[in-house]
């Protein structure tokens, strides 16, 4: 039997970011009570005494938030003197829940076939013990916040929901498995290939998966939406390790569950990745279909809109259309100059980390614009967004970011024809392992040594040197 889980008491719950407060059968049983116990003269506490309860969770019954045992069920209705009116109404709701409608059969297969079992390198240290944390939402309670359990606590749990199958699904099994997947998600940004972290994101994806089909309708929300954070996640690990099909795999089935969470980020943050692999596969036709569809994943919103703008951008720049691609980058930055602070689905969303992504693309965008067209002013319009995202990145933080933006602001420097700044930019960068450059990083280094390369002859030993140590790194 699935355990209860906490009902959420924020401003996300109607917009479907946490968990529903219950289905209309429970909310029937709830209210039922609470005009038993009222009836009896009992308080809360007192009835929870009784039936050794605590009486925060007699107050989640009575709101529909938590299910009931049969047991429970019948020792109320002894207490209360009901006439056994609780047993039937808990009856009905449990046959309400039980003619929930079928999951679609796509979303109950992991995008992945099975693979190696969770059991691996979870460091307890990093796991984080309060959300929000990262880019990283509670599945239950959104943006308002809450505490995690103690790290030995959470792997224990995330250990049991991945190895036992009846094991219950309550609020602190859903913290761990975040706190979990926060910790994951930690260790990937030192370590960006698809092994160590993946393979116990994406265990625990199939575990989540298995529960979907059968779960009761008010924990399918909760389930839908770990499983999204989950593939989205995989997803990502693989676009870094190299792995774009794979990868592709991932991002389409996290879509799905996002959906079927009602969680717009997460769905923008996978069509985004979707609009970047369509631009690795020299694709800008399918890039703008899924920079497109941005803005149907959260209609009416600025936030959606200069994400939609700043990836129809980075397509038509690849197809080379730069009245077009100027176009797209001016509604981008309309879109950011509207008052909408997004932070409270995620804090990627934040006004000043949702600036940097649009500055971030803006640069690559102008600097493909001037590789077509040989045109010094883009590349220098290109450096000035790629050096203002590298400030709003901050000290230390998203390495494998920085390292993308270190090669753009080289190749920017490339393009006007200035590249001995462009090698000192590169060469810190150069002097990290090949194995430890993620996968678009490579990509931007492999243009950048194309262009290296063609200039060697008039550039001199110094960038002939360089070019040679590009192809050892990618």
């Amino acid at each position: 039997m699935l355990g209860a889980i906490d009902p959420v008491a924020t401003p996300d719950s109607s917009s479907g970011l946490g968990i529903a407060t219950g289905s209309g059968g429970w909310q029937e049983f709830g209210a039922l009570l609470r005009h038993w116990r009222r009836h009896a003269g009992w308080t809360q506490a007192q009835l929870g005494a009784a039936v050794g309860y605590d009486h925060t969770a007699v107050s989640r019954l009575e709101h529909g938030a938590r299910r009931a045992t049969p047991r429970l069920v019948r020792r109320l209705d002894e207490l209360l003197s009901t006439s056994g009116e609780l047993t039937r109404c808990y009856g009905r709701a449990e046959t309400a829940e039980a003619d929930r409608p079928a999951l679609p059969a796509h979303l109950l297969r992991p995008p992945l076939p099975p693979g190696d079992s969770a059991t691996g390198p979870v460091a307890a240290d990093h796991c984080p013990t309060r959300l929000p944390h990262h880019d990283l939402q509670c599945p239950l309670h959104g943006a308002a916040g809450c505490q995690l359990p103690p790290p030995a606590t959470a792997l224990a749990l995330h250990a049991a929901f991945c190895d036992n199958p009846a094991a219950p699904l309550d609020t602190d099994t859903v913290h761990a498995l975040a706190a979990v997947l926060g910790a994951q998600l930690h260790s990937a940004e030192r370590a960006m290939g698809e092994r160590g972290p993946g393979t116990v994101i994406e265990a625990t994806l199939r575990a989540v998966i298995a529960r979907l089909a059968d779960a009761p309708t008010r924990h399918r929300r909760v389930l839908a939406r770990l499983a999204a954070e989950h593939a989205h996640a995989a997803g990502s690990l693989r676009l870094h390790g190299g792995r774009p099909a794979t990868a592709m795999a991932c991002f389409d089935r996290a879509v799905g569950w996002a959906v079927l969470a009602g969680d717009p980020a997460t769905q923008v943050a996978a069509l985004s990745d979707m609009a970047v692999l369509g631009l690795l596969d020299d694709d800008p036709h399918s890039s703008r279909a899924y920079a497109r569809e941005i803005r149907h994943a959260a209609p009416g919103h600025h936030w959606s809109g200069a994400l939609s703008q700043i990836g129809e951008a980075r397509a038509t720049a690849l197809a080379g259309d730069v009245r077009a691609t100027v176009r797209h980058l001016g509604r981008a930055r309309l879109h950011l100059d509207q008052p909408e602070d997004a932070s409270y689905l995620v804090p990627w969303l934040t006004p000043a980390a949702l600036r940097m992504r649009i500055e971030s693309g803006s640069a690559a965008a102008l600097r493909d614009l001037a590789v077509a067209s040989n045109d010094p002013r883009l590349a220098r319009r290109a450096l000035v967004a790629a050096h203002t995202a590298l400030d709003l990145l901050g000290t230390g933080e998203l390495p494998a970011a920085r390292a993308m933006l270190t090669a753009r602001i080289a190749d920017c420097h490339l393009c006007q024809d200035d590249p001995h700044t462009a090698v000192a930019t590169l060469t810190p960068l150069l002097d990290t392992p090949p194995s430890a450059l993620p996968a678009l990083v490579r990509h931007e280094l492999r243009g950048l040594r194309t262009r290296l390369t063609a200039g060697a002859p008039r550039w001199g030993h110094a960038v002939a040197e360089t070019a040679a140590r590009l192809d050892a790194a990618i």
